[in-house]
């Protein structure tokens, strides 16, 4: 072998030598490149952001990239969207994308956004990088996303809790919760009366059990809270801390605030349902004597139907035919449900049918469905006097009851009861 070839030989040797060394030592210290991040984003514009977003960041000083890991995308061109939706049968999927990209659309959008850097060791960090890039193959990135159970936060406290062999979780689920879920839910939909009172109304008595922080950690703001003040045992028996540092990377301007607790709005409610109450009254006394005041009556018994009718239907679907758990067990049903869009058509033949008797027929069976309604309502009372059947309705009983008290035969009884304890008319003179 000539010098020249020597020369090259030994160097090809020697660079292979250092280069299975590198390898090898990035290879077992692959962890200690590694920069573990939780992103809580804060609401967003569209109903289905009300309740932030959460995403998982991991940056990789080896390679330079920086990779924002999220469990909440979903897509309404996806086949049958919305009648999955309808089922609860919604699929989501997992994505990665650049850290910089991503953030930047949610500072775009007006997003809070809060990075938590969290202190963990290098196997813990590898690990936590590995089942990431597990979750988004072809074959594990798709999921059944449930809104309390399965989402992108608990996508992502999975991975976390893996990491730190189920101490996350152990503590979560030892520990008494601060709200109930459906407390949590109202905290996000206070500022929109609407949708608060129909969310509220679709939910459930299964929301309303006392719940763990574990339960409580399906929303984004919670994981932060807890990010906090949570410690963990590192293989040595040491105490640490399970966060680093937190940089709040953006405030949002103009957006409602997230209460730290609930508000009542049962007494909005019975506001709500007094006024309506009170209109009705005077129709009613108004139809006495004036044609229109018959139709006026006759068009709001159609549209009180129509409304709470629509609102009962699909609670009652929500109820016995969808994936959605958290709809099952309503107690609401019982008094809003499909019968009252019996409602509508009883109420047009009261306000515009021809024949006096047909009309007269409309308004009694009229009552009796405004009858049940109160009936049905007042029997949900005594049920939640178990803490087994116990459901936060209080909103919808303070809304239904006044009006369906006025429009029932209940006024009509109460009135034929005699207020004179003597029949003769005359009074005992000792009294």
């Amino acid at each position: 072998m000539n010098r020249n070839a020597s020369c090259i030989f030994f160097a090809i040797v020697l660079v292979l030598a250092v280069s299975d060394g590198t390898f090898a030592e990035e290879k077992k210290n692959r962890g200690d490149y590694l920069t573990v991040q939780i992103a809580v984003i804060g609401p967003g514009d569209e109903l289905y952001f009300w309740w932030g977003h959460l995403g998982l960041i991991i940056e990789d000083k080896l390679s330079g990239t920086s990779k924002f890991y999220d469990y909440g995308v979903f897509s309404f061109d996806n086949e049958n969207f919305f009648l999955n939706f309808a089922f609860g049968r919604l699929l989501y999927t997992s994505t990665v994308s650049d850290t910089r990209d991503i953030l930047r659309r949610y500072i775009e959008t007006n997003r809070d956004i809060a990075i938590y850097t969290l202190n963990l060791n290098a196997r813990q960090k590898e690990a936590v990088m590995r089942a990431a890039e597990r979750n988004i193959l072809p074959e594990y990135r798709d999921y059944l996303y449930n809104h309390f159970s399965d989402n992108c936060v608990t996508r992502t406290t999975n991975l976390l809790d893996d990491a730190l062999d189920g101490q996350f979780y152990a503590m979560a689920k030892s520990t008494p919760g601060r709200l109930t879920l459906r407390e949590h839910v109202r905290r996000h939909t206070y500022f929109s009366p609407f949708w608060d009172w129909l969310l509220n109304f679709l939910m459930g008595q299964g929301i309303d059990a006392p719940s763990t922080v574990k339960e409580e950690l399906f929303l984004p703001s919670e994981v932060g809270r807890v990010l906090q003040t949570f410690y963990y045992i590192d293989a040595n028996g040491a105490k640490e801390p399970l966060l680093s540092s937190v940089e709040i990377l953006n405030t949002s301007k103009g957006r409602p605030p997230v209460l730290d607790a609930p508000r009542a709005r049962w007494p909005y409610g019975l506001c709500y349902g007094a006024a309506v109450s009170l209109v009705l009254l005077m129709l009613m006394l108004l139809s006495k004597k004036l044609p229109a005041g018959r139709v006026l009556l006759g068009l709001s018994q159609s549209l009180l139907g129509l409304f709470f009718g629509l609102a009962g239907t699909v609670a009652g679907f929500m109820t016995f035919f969808t994936n959605h758990d958290y709809t099952w067990h309503n107690i609401n049903v019982l008094f809003v449900n499909p019968l009252l869009l019996a409602a509508v058509p009883l109420g047009l033949k009261s306000a515009f049918g021809k024949n006096e008797n047909g009309r007269a027929l409309s308004e009694k069976i009229l009552k009796g469905l405004w009858t049940y309604v109160f009936s049905g309502g007042v029997l949900t009372m005594l049920i939640k006097l178990s803490p087994a059947f116990y459901q936060q309705n209080q909103v919808t009983l303070a809304l239904v009851l006044p009006f369906a008290f006025t429009l029932s035969f209940i006024p009509v009884w109460i009135g034929k009861i005699p207020h004179n304890p003597h029949p003769s008319g005359k009074r005992n003179p000792e009294g």
